[in-house]
Protein backbone atom coordinates (compact mmCIF):
# COMPACT_ATOMS: atom_id res chain seq x y z
CA UNK A 1 0.00 0.00 0.00
CA UNK A 2 1.18 3.53 -0.76
CA UNK A 3 0.64 6.20 1.87
CA UNK A 4 0.38 9.98 1.53
CA UNK A 5 0.33 12.07 4.69
CA UNK A 6 -0.96 15.62 4.85
CA UNK A 7 -2.39 18.20 7.21
CA UNK A 8 0.68 19.42 9.05
CA UNK A 9 1.42 23.07 9.65
CA UNK A 10 2.31 25.79 12.10
CA UNK A 11 -0.01 26.29 15.05
CA UNK A 12 0.14 28.07 18.39
CA UNK A 13 0.23 26.15 21.62
CA UNK A 14 -3.27 25.09 22.57
CA UNK A 15 -4.35 24.88 18.96
CA UNK A 16 -5.50 21.92 16.90
CA UNK A 17 -4.60 20.14 13.69
CA UNK A 18 -5.92 17.09 11.90
CA UNK A 19 -3.49 14.93 9.99
CA UNK A 20 -4.67 12.67 7.20
CA UNK A 21 -3.02 9.67 5.62
CA UNK A 22 -4.51 8.49 2.34
CA UNK A 23 -3.77 4.96 1.21
CA UNK A 24 -3.81 3.45 -2.24
CA UNK A 25 -3.10 -0.01 -3.52
CA UNK A 26 -4.03 -3.09 -1.54
CA UNK A 27 -7.16 -3.38 0.57
CA UNK A 28 -6.86 -0.69 3.21
CA UNK A 29 -9.04 -2.54 5.71
CA UNK A 30 -6.45 -5.31 5.84
CA UNK A 31 -3.98 -3.00 7.56
CA UNK A 32 -3.42 -1.83 11.08
CA UNK A 33 -2.35 1.80 10.93
CA UNK A 34 -0.15 3.92 13.14
CA UNK A 35 1.26 7.40 13.48
CA UNK A 36 4.86 7.95 14.48
CA UNK A 37 6.75 11.20 14.97
CA UNK A 38 10.34 12.32 14.98
CA UNK A 39 11.43 15.51 16.66
CA UNK A 40 14.75 17.19 15.80
CA UNK A 41 17.63 15.31 17.36
CA UNK A 42 15.40 12.56 18.70
CA UNK A 43 14.50 9.05 17.67
CA UNK A 44 11.24 8.29 15.92
CA UNK A 45 8.54 7.29 18.38
CA UNK A 46 5.09 5.80 18.13
CA UNK A 47 2.19 8.14 18.83
CA UNK A 48 -1.04 6.26 18.13
CA UNK A 49 -2.29 3.13 16.43
CA UNK A 50 -5.61 1.69 15.27
CA UNK A 51 -6.63 -1.80 14.27
CA UNK A 52 -8.20 -2.72 10.95
CA UNK A 53 -11.77 -2.12 12.07
CA UNK A 54 -11.14 1.00 14.11
CA UNK A 55 -12.44 -0.58 17.30
CA UNK A 56 -9.09 -0.87 19.06
CA UNK A 57 -6.72 2.05 19.53
CA UNK A 58 -3.46 2.82 21.30
CA UNK A 59 -1.92 6.11 22.43
CA UNK A 60 1.42 6.91 23.92
CA UNK A 61 1.06 8.46 27.36
CA UNK A 62 2.11 11.96 26.35
CA UNK A 63 -0.80 12.36 23.92
CA UNK A 64 -3.59 10.57 25.75
CA UNK A 65 -6.65 12.76 26.10
CA UNK A 66 -5.37 15.18 23.43
CA UNK A 67 -4.97 13.09 20.27
CA UNK A 68 -7.54 10.86 18.58
CA UNK A 69 -6.78 8.35 15.86
CA UNK A 70 -9.58 7.22 13.56
CA UNK A 71 -10.02 5.66 10.16
CA UNK A 72 -12.50 5.60 7.33
CA UNK A 73 -12.07 2.36 5.43
CA UNK A 74 -14.49 3.49 2.72
CA UNK A 75 -12.23 6.47 2.06
CA UNK A 76 -8.96 4.56 2.60
CA UNK A 77 -7.83 7.19 5.07
CA UNK A 78 -6.56 7.30 8.63
CA UNK A 79 -6.68 10.49 10.68
CA UNK A 80 -4.94 11.92 13.69
CA UNK A 81 -6.86 14.67 15.40
CA UNK A 82 -4.52 16.65 17.65
CA UNK A 83 -5.97 19.03 20.22
CA UNK A 84 -4.32 21.19 22.87
CA UNK A 85 -1.03 21.03 21.03
CA UNK A 86 2.16 21.70 22.94
CA UNK A 87 5.59 22.84 21.73
CA UNK A 88 6.92 19.38 22.54
CA UNK A 89 4.56 17.94 19.90
CA UNK A 90 6.70 19.63 17.24
CA UNK A 91 7.95 16.89 14.92
CA UNK A 92 7.62 15.30 11.54
CA UNK A 93 4.65 12.96 11.69
CA UNK A 94 4.63 9.74 9.69
CA UNK A 95 1.83 7.30 9.03
CA UNK A 96 2.60 3.61 8.70
CA UNK A 97 0.73 0.45 7.73
CA UNK A 98 1.08 -3.15 8.88
CA UNK A 99 -0.57 -5.81 6.72
CA UNK A 100 -2.98 -8.40 8.05
CA UNK A 101 -1.94 -8.06 11.67
CA UNK A 102 -2.51 -5.79 14.60
CA UNK A 103 -0.04 -3.08 15.48
CA UNK A 104 2.04 -5.52 17.49
CA UNK A 105 4.67 -3.92 19.68
CA UNK A 106 4.87 -0.85 17.44
CA UNK A 107 8.40 -1.65 16.34
CA UNK A 108 9.11 0.38 13.24
CA UNK A 109 10.52 -2.64 11.46
CA UNK A 110 7.14 -4.39 11.79
CA UNK A 111 5.45 -1.89 9.49
CA UNK A 112 5.30 -2.58 5.78
CA UNK A 113 4.66 0.87 4.34
CA UNK A 114 5.40 4.45 5.35
CA UNK A 115 4.15 7.82 4.28
CA UNK A 116 6.51 10.65 3.46
CA UNK A 117 5.92 12.62 6.65
CA UNK A 118 4.23 15.91 7.39
CA UNK A 119 5.73 18.66 9.56
CA UNK A 120 3.91 19.84 12.66
CA UNK A 121 5.30 22.93 14.38
CA UNK A 122 3.80 24.23 17.61
CA UNK A 123 4.89 27.66 18.74
CA UNK A 124 4.80 28.73 22.37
Amino acid sequence: VQLQASGGGLVQAGGSLRLSCAASGRTFSSYAMAWFRQAPGKERESVAAINWSGIATYYTDSVKGRFTISRDNAENTVYLRMNNLKPEDTAIYYCAARYNKGWGSLEQSDFDSWGQGTQVTVSS
